[in-house]
């Protein structure tokens, strides 16, 4: 009963937070902009219901999951209205269809032990998915070639990749036994070190740098969890810097990418334009921010996926953007949480790469927008546009929701 107190508490924190987003957004036009109003009652039932579903149905998992996700979606959904109307529309849109999978993960499948013995298939979708775009990707989409147009649609198959390889990763990890023998032991875990590098490589020759370093995140991540041992990571770390170092040597954009981040300022009309213009308004929002609607995002390039974290730190102010970061820190305690209420070692290894899946994504693109790390163009986890990103993460979580429902 405690439990269900706290959740109803934080869904009526969630609801006003909402509302009050949303009737701001409203005083942004003259006359009244009414539709502000009611995207938010839309997104308040949408999310209410959905814990109304989990609830009623399936008590007994973590439905902490669920609300901060939630409220990230309202956070995104609010600051892409702010930026233009149709894209929020679009998001709600992917939200809505993210919710029903979510559901649908938790209330149809069946129990996911049953799904361990599928290692062939993950790995046969997974080397499909990853050089997919380098073959029929356009390359002027982003200047990375990692989106492949089928008419009026568009998708990333790296995104779904990252399903994937986690799943392919999980089954192959499973099995893993310590073998006294050294090699005995390298060679049972040679097919997925040669996976792992298969993806790694196909997103650093579609410019996918992001993308290259969640993978590298994941793999490592769950290669320690499943064998206990540090010295395979340490092998991937230096394994990892040679690549790097290669790379950079090889290939031009990699090496453009950390002449940017040296000295954005050196480049700030051209390849360094968006970095520059996101600090600026980092630095201009402060610790409160300028106010919603009051801010200059639209000076801020791809400011409504890669760059919508600056745009959230000039309006809402720094306080604000670090209470982001704790969500996503939050999102991915409940995630490992779920590996450690369940006693079965593929649940577990699933668990804990989607929850490192997104940790990442999130490190990794706020880490670039603060120039801490070279910049990389992938999306905020649920807050970005973008309807392979949602979906995916969705899916990634009902996932989790459900490894916290069996246990």
């Amino acid at each position: 009963m405690k439990v269900l107190k706290r959740e109803k508490k934080l869904l009526r924190l969630i609801y006003l937070l909402c509302l009050l987003l949303f009737v701001n957004l409203g005083f942004l036009e003259q006359p009244y902009d009414k539709f502000a109003i009611i995207m938010g009652v839309i997104l308040c039932v949408l999310i209410g219901y959905s814990h109304f579903v989990i609830r009623r149905f399936y008590p007994d998992g973590d439905k902490f999951i669920l609300i901060f996700a939630s409220t990230l979606a309202v956070i995104g959904i609010a600051t892409l209205y702010r930026l233009d109307k149709m894209l929020a529309i679009k998001q709600l849109v992917w939200v809505t269809l993210g919710l029903i999978g979510y559901i649908l993960i938790v209330a149809i499948l069946p129990d996911l032990r049953s799904f361990a013995k599928y290692k062939k298939v993950y790995m046969i979708i997974t080397l499909i998915l990853m050089p997919l775009a380098l073959i029929f990707g356009n390359p002027d989409i982003g200047g990375a070639k990692n989106w492949i147009e089928i008419g009026p649609f568009m998708f990333q198959p790296s995104e779904f990749g990252k399903i994937a390889l986690v799943l392919y990763l999980a089954s192959a990890l499973a099995t893993y036994e310590d073998k006294k023998n050294f090699k005995e032991d390298f060679m049972g875990l040679l097919q997925p070190a040669l996976v792992s590098m298969f993806s790694l490589a196909c997103m650093v020759l579609q410019t996918d740098l992001g993308s290259a370093l969640i993978f590298f995140g994941i793999s490592v991540t769950m290669l320690y969890v499943a064998t206990g041992k540090k010295k395979y990571v340490f092998t991937c770390l230096g394994l990892s810097a040679v690549g790097a170092t290669a790379a950079y040597f090889l290939f031009g954009h990699v090496k453009r990418r950390v002449m940017v981040w040296r000295n954005p300022w050196a480049y700030r009309y051209d390849e360094g334009l968006q970095i520059v213009q996101g600090l600026y308004g980092i630095a201009s929002g402060g610790l409160f921010g300028t106010g919603l609607g009051q801010g200059y995002p639209e000076y801020i390039p791809v400011n409504d996926s890669d760059f919508i974290y600056a745009v959230i730190c000039e309006e809402f102010g720094i306080i604000f953007a670090v209470g982001i970061m704790i969500l996503y820190f939050l999102l991915f305690y409940r995630g490992i949480r779920a590996a450690f209420v369940t006693d079965d070692k593929f649940s577990q290894l699933i668990a804990v790469g989607f929850s490192t899946m997104i940790a990442c994504q999130t490190l990794v693109i706020i880490g670039g927008i603060f120039a801490v790390i070279p910049l990389t163009g992938i999306t905020l986890p649920i807050i970005s546009y973008g309807g392979s990103s949602i979906l995916t993460t969705f899916f990634a979580l009902g996932i989790l929701q459900k490894i916290s429902e069996e246990a």
